[in-house]
């Protein structure tokens, strides 16, 4: 489940060199030895010059026309938000060498890392997350998704490893490489088809909603997509796995599963309240699912009935 910023934010260096090149990396200072790749995308740590502040730098490889609107696309996704839980874009650039252009996007460096490093974290030592923690961050999460659901358009690949954690614990939504609009008509078989491969390609499958996995061929998919992910996020939180990593792990069918309410085991310790709450988002109709401004009365209902919530052990 690890991304190529997780393992960047997990990782510190001794070691840095100055470099010239054009733009954003002439007034930064490389972290060479985590440098890390993922498909057409490298990651630098990178440090300012001038503010000595640490960075991400994300560069995207654009082999062809398509790829460089998708960087573009991304951008603009970025530029779109001024919310303290969705990720900002510091700055960014597009380096055309060899035929090729590479998109260069200067992120915030956040130290803690992901929300699933977290998880692992308390995983390895046998401890869990107390209520209280999952319910402040679970807010944040919910409180970036619904700018984007509020904007017209749905994240489509929200998971733990793309929610990053600052010192406060606040949540920040990343990797908006995977947005679109949120309310998509599909007419006719070959469309279903379109949407269900472009799923298989960028939606997480242990997060994928049931209605990605075999789309209907006259049907309207829309921003409720994200609301299964986030049941599965808050799953994940609170037994420390996804719901359907360990299916799709022992390459069993996710798809079959999803299509089963979701079982929350006997030893889960966690108020009725939040397991209530964690089975009415994760419906497999996305007639029947809630929208996030929903989800987020309940956390916020939950938080004022509960807010000296203590750790419960699973």
């Amino acid at each position: 489940m690890h991304t190529f910023l997780h393992l960047l934010c997990s990782n510190q260096s001794k070691y840095v060199w100055h470099v010239t090149v054009p733009f954003l990396l002439s007034q930064f200072c490389i972290d060479k030895p985590f440098s890390l790749f993922s498909g057409f995308s490298f990651v630098d740590l990178v440090e300012g010059v001038k503010d000595g502040h640490f960075y991400a730098l994300k560069r995207i490889l654009c082999h062809d026309r398509e790829g460089r609107q998708e960087a573009q696309t991304e951008v603009e996704m970025h530029q779109m938000f001024n919310h303290p839980n969705v990720l900002s874009l510091v700055a960014h650039s597009f380096v055309d060498h060899g035929g090729k252009t590479e998109a260069r996007l200067l992120l915030p460096y956040m130290r803690k890392g992901s929300l699933w490093s977290v998880l692992e974290k308390l995983r390895d030592k046998g401890s869990s997350m107390p209520e209280k923690q999952i319910l402040q961050i679970f807010r944040g999460i919910c409180s970036g998704l619904k700018a984007i659901h509020d904007k017209g358009y749905a994240h489509r690949d929200i998971k733990p490893t793309n929610v990053l954690l600052d010192e406060d614990d606040r949540p920040v939504l990343m990797d908006l490489g995977s947005m679109n609009r949120a309310r998509i008509e599909v007419k006719g078989s070959r469309e279903a088809m379109t949407i269900q491969d472009w799923a298989a390609q960028r939606c997480t499958i242990s997060y994928r909603a049931p209605e990605l996995f075999n789309v209907e061929s006259h049907c309207i998919i829309d921003e409720r997509t994200d609301i299964w992910s986030l049941g599965c996020v808050l799953y994940c939180m609170m037994m420390l796995e996804g719901p359907y990593d360990l299916i799709f792990q022992k390459g069993d069918s996710v798809a079959l599963a999803v299509q089963n309410p979701v079982s929350i085991p006997p030893s889960c310790r966690y108020s009725e309240g939040l397991q209530m709450l964690l089975s009415s988002i994760m419906v497999s109709n996305p007639q029947e699912r809630p929208n996030i401004n929903w989800v987020l009365d309940q956390v916020q209902d939950l938080q004022s009935r509960s807010p000296n919530t203590q750790t419960n052990m699973v």
